[in-house]
């Protein structure tokens, strides 16, 4: 009895063994499931957060090159409101683009940036509050022909991610003409917007 009993006894305590052990295995591979896991999610945070430097780096190198590129994106922003013939929109965004221009600072220009700059300045001025002070979109038109004149002078010495596209209308003006500046190289005209959308043509890129 005394050796059944040893015999017993020994294998309860040989599953006992089998059964930490295998609870041991569990939990190694859990925690092996969980670092993994863990792994993964920190790689995908240092992914974005390396994306989302890799953006501003671009914004700022942008920026550093042509330190005038948020007032030519306004004066494109005010082009296309004039495409639509909205000048409600028109005059909203030429606010946004005086508030541009009062924030730029002379310090970031270039030499030969600086000189347009000082030549072009109140003109530049005068036309966007004209615009901005009026839902007319005859009268906006007007003052954007003579607007566009100032910012080709600060585009041709500017420095340019992509090319800058200047296009000419030769019905515009009562049949003088008038230029505008486009990102786009199809032809959308700000004078005629949708009576005569198309016409026009580029007569220069600017790179």
């Amino acid at each position: 009895m005394k050796s059944i009993s040893k015999k017993l006894m020994a294998i309860v305590l040989l599953l006992s063994v089998i059964s930490c052990n295998a609870q041991t295995e569990v939990c190694s591979e859990t925690h092996v499931a969980n670092s993994s896991v863990d792994c993964c999610q920190k790689q995908v945070s240092v992914k974005a957060t390396n994306i989302k430097n890799e953006e501003k780096a671009v914004v700022a190198n942008t920026q550093e090159k042509n330190p005038l590129q948020s007032l030519f994106d306004g004066y494109f922003s005010l082009k296309d409101a004039l495409i639509k013939g909205d000048g409600s929109l028109a005059a909203t965004n030429a606010g946004a683009l005086l508030n541009t221009i009062n924030a730029v600072k002379m310090s970031d220009l270039s030499s030969e940036q600086h000189t347009v700059w000082m030549k072009e300045l109140n003109d530049l001025k005068e036309d966007v509050e004209h615009i901005s002070e009026t839902k007319d979109v005859g009268h906006q038109r007007d003052h954007f022909r003579t607007l566009s004149k100032s910012v080709y002078a600060l585009m041709k010495a500017s420095k340019h991610e992509t090319p800058v596209y200047y296009q000419f209308c030769p019905m515009a003006n009562q049949g003088k003409g008038a230029y505008w500046l486009s990102k786009d190289k199809a032809v959308k005209n700000p004078y005629y917007g949708s009576q005569m959308l198309s016409c026009g043509k580029t007569v220069e890129t600017i790179k």
